[in-house]
């Protein structure tokens, strides 16, 4: 009997374990075969590579700073009530004690020198006044002078180590850059504070080994790896525990870690030499990151520097739900999904949001006294994501609407929900000014590989160009410009981490994009503005259509970090409601502008119109000032009511019957689009009298009374009953926000042919699914109704 080696696949057929081979004659035929492609398998994983979205960093040399020999040793550390893992209160270890620095005289330029003592490359900011939380000990520095070029702390002058008249009151803390310094090593020069110290670890990845593991993206499996001084390390797994691969897991983007088997690793760490780390890690689970964790034991405290008992730690991921393959997606949408409990809203980037809860069938904001990176994590691993890479306060991702339903939330950071942590419910007194938000970790998908920007006078513009596969061969190509709209600019935007769209462009002719590139590679794009990439959005596939072609007419977008956020009030629309009978004679004007129903044109003069009039007041609760897309000199005068119009329909106003059938409706242009009153603090910029400019501040509401024209929907031939109103602000999304589901109002409304009635006024998603059942055939501000 032949052994036939084609039926082993080659390499990963390695892994039958001999008890899968029956026949004495085939076991040591396919021994021997096996014996032969041993070093063949061997080179397969000699230059284990990342897969596609995971670059290999060229390798740094760093060189730890040389002190006078006179120098006090001390290490430092970051710690505290932490927003995100590079910023805290400034600890010292000295004598065998961790110690607090006072803020007296503390300076950037001081600040600047713990930074790039702990390996980051620059400090961002510094705060007085125990920010982080009052420390316990020593203070050890007080009256800090630095010029930001010392080498250690410890080189800057002061009262003495230990000479200070602070208190813990006054304990400093700095928030450092995001970056590393280049091929950073950690350097331990006391030898008894190891398990005490805070590594910084620099930098951090899971390396796939196994073949099946290697294809995948995400990278979900593998060895986990540390970058020391420029060259990458494993760690040995005799510390290892499943509350370190939780904490590395959830910094690669992934909410949990699984068992995985440890017989075919075990394998390969008997066949290969591993260059091991110096420390093990301690971590307890709650961390953000493994820079946060505590060193455990030593491999050279041991005696030889080896891990001769075991092998390199191993972690297994698993993804959240928006980044796993779905094979039974189709089996499963006939099932009813639960109610989610918790939400982001507001955020440019899949992963980041303002935090809002469910309860009582209303959702609601999270006030951000006490928020910390615990519940930011809780948040995050909540919904599919990994750790947080940062908790946010002071409404920085926009104001929600409604009601503040947690205040000084308390995790233990294994909560499954937010809603299982401990708060206050009797404190009061949060605005949304305070709405708690995060930004969390999530997987590399290799998505931003894939898109470019090209021709732009800056990175935050440009002709869109993908990649796409031509005849086998990847190429890069323009996109058909043909329907291209602020939803498919919001996709680009977000997939190459830009933030939000300001402009959709039909032509780039004035973005000089790569000759070779100017071929139309797709078209027919229409996206629902929530994907994470433009290929995930409709689009014509292999078969292209696109009449004016690529190059000048190419698809472009320019993004903004920030975005405006318009909300309506409702409780102003069902309180402000009414009707009028007004005569035609003193209609003329909205009859020119198209605000009343069509059978205004066939109805003689001294006939009279019934209109339900309502006032609307208009918030900007986003991150930046609403501005109309038009420029002002493309502006419409309209003389009858001597007004510029700066967008032809700013609002719609829809009566829908309960089959969702529509029996009347209005329109709203943007005349006038002003700052009418402002919160506390806030100046007003917009006013347009005298042809002046036109917008909505952030931080201010436009009021529409119901006393203007247009401000009605004409309702002369509607027969008494129930009805639904909707008002939708910005309907035909011309201008970009950071939440369109918001943009919607929808009431209950009782007409019975001589008085009106409003109730169960609410803005769009900010009541339960089951409740906003009671709303049938409703339709909402979603794309698919473009």
């Amino acid at each position: 009997m032949l052994c036939d080696i084609r039926s082993l696949s080659f390499c990963n057929r390695l892994q039958i374990t001999l008890s899968a081979m029956r026949a004495p004659r085939s076991l040591a035929c396919c021994l021997s075969a096996l014996m032969c492609l041993w070093p063949l398998c061997q080179a397969q994983y000699e230059q284990w590579a990342y897969a596609m979205g995971y670059p290999e960093p060229a390798e740094e040399l760093y060189t730890a700073p040389e002190l006078p020999p006179d120098t006090p040793r001390i290490q430092l550390r970051l710690v505290g009530e932490k927003r995100k893992h590079n910023e805290g209160r400034v600890e010292v270890f000295y004598e065998g004690e961790w110690g607090t620095v006072c803020d007296d005289d503390f300076s950037i330029h001081a600040a600047q020198v713990v930074c790039r003592e702990l390996g980051y490359l620059e400090a961002v900011s510094w705060f007085p006044g125990s920010k982080y939380g009052r420390g316990e000990g020593r203070i050890w520095f007080d009256n800090v002078h630095c010029t930001g070029k010392e080498k250690t702390l410890a080189l800057c002058s002061s009262n003495g180590i230990g000479v200070s008249d602070c208190k813990h009151s006054e304990d400093v803390g700095v928030v450092c850059s995001d970056k590393r310094i280049p091929g950073f090593k950690f350097v331990n020069t006391l030898t008894n504070s190891v398990e005490n110290m805070n590594i910084q670890v620099e930098d951090v990845r899971i390396r796939a080994i196994l073949g099946t593991y290697r294809k995948r993206i995400p990278v979900t499996e593998g060895y986990v790896e540390v970058k020391d001084g420029g060259k990458w390390k494993q760690i040995c797994d005799e510390q290892w525990t499943e509350m370190d691969s939780r904490v590395v897991c959830g910094m690669f983007g992934f909410p949990g870690e699984r068992k995985y088997n440890a017989r075919v690793y075990k394998m390969f760490a008997r066949r290969r030499k591993h260059n091991y780390w110096d420390y093990a890690v301690n971590c307890t689970g709650t961390e953000t990151h493994v820079s946060s964790c505590r060193l455990g034991q030593a491999l050279l405290e041991k005696g030889n520097g080896s891990c001769e008992q075991g092998m390199p730690a191993v972690v297994s991921c698993v993804p959240g739900s928006a980044f796993a393959p779905t094979p039974m997606a189709g089996f499963r949408k006939a099932f009813r999904h639960e109610q989610p409990l918790v939400r982001l809203k507001g955020g440019a980037i899949v992963g980041e949001g303002r935090v809002e809860v469910l309860k009582n069938g209303e959702w609601g904001t999270i006030c951000d006294d006490k928020w910390s990176l615990l519940a930011a994590n809780v948040v995050c691993r909540e919904l599919g994501f990994g750790t947080a890479k940062e908790a946010l306060s002071g409404g920085q991702l926009g104001q929600g609407m409604g009601s503040v339903h947690m205040n000084e939330v308390s995790c233990s950071g294994f909560e499954k929900s937010i809603t299982e942590c401990s708060f206050n419910a009797e404190s009061l007194g949060c605005s949304h000014e305070e709405d708690a938000a995060v930004r969390c970790n999530v997987p590399a998908m290799g998505f931003q590989q894939r898109l470019r920007l090209s021709g732009g006078r800056t990175p935050f513009e440009g002709r869109v160009e993908v990649l796409a596969e031509r005849n086998g061969t990847q190429v890069w190509g323009t996109v058909c410009s043909s329907g291209w709209g602020t939803m498919e600019a919001m996709v680009v935007c977000r997939q190459l981490g830009l933030g939000f769209a300001s402009h959709a462009f039909q032509e780039t002719w004035y973005w000089q994009g790569a000759v070779s590139a100017d071929a139309v590679v797709m078209s027919g794009v229409r996206c629902s503005g929530t994907e994470m990439s433009l290929q995930h959005c409709l689009h014509h596939g292999q078969h292209l259509d696109c009449p004016k072609g690529g190059a000048r007419f190419a698809a472009g977008v320019s993004c903004s970090e920030t975005a405006p956020d318009l909300v309506l009030n409702p409780q102003v629309v069902e309180s402000t409601t009414y009707l009028e009978d007004r005569p035609m004679l003193m209609l003329q004007c909205a009859y020119e502008e198209n605000c009343l129903s069509s059978s205004a044109s066939q109805v003689p003069a001294n006939s009279y119109r019934r209109l339900l009039r309502f006032s609307s007041q208009i918030h900007n609760n986003g991150q930046s000032d609403f501005r109309p897309k038009a420029d002002r000199h493309t502006w419409v005068w309209h003389d009858c009511h001597r007004h510029y119009h700066s967008m032809e329909v700013f609002t719609s106003y829809d009566l829908l019957s309960l089959n969702g059938t529509r029996v009347a409706e209005g329109h709203k242009a943007s005349f006038c689009l002003e700052d009418t009153e402002c919160d506390e603090g806030i100046e007003k910029k917009y006013e347009c009298a005298n042809f002046g400019e036109q917008g909505i501040t952030l931080g201010c509401w436009d009021t529409y009374r119901h006393d203007i024209d247009c401000q009605w929907v004409d309702i002369s031939e509607v027969k008494p009953g129930d009805y639904i109103f909707q008002i939708i602000i910005n309907p035909n999304y011309e201008v970009a926000e950071t939440d369109f589901t918001n943009n919607v109002v929808k009431c209950r409304c009782r007409y019975d042919g001589h008085r009106v009635w409003m109730y169960n006024c609410h803005i769009g998603g900010s009541i339960s699914a089951e409740t906003e059942e009671t709303f049938p055939g409703l339709l909402n501000n979603q794309v698919t109704h473009r």
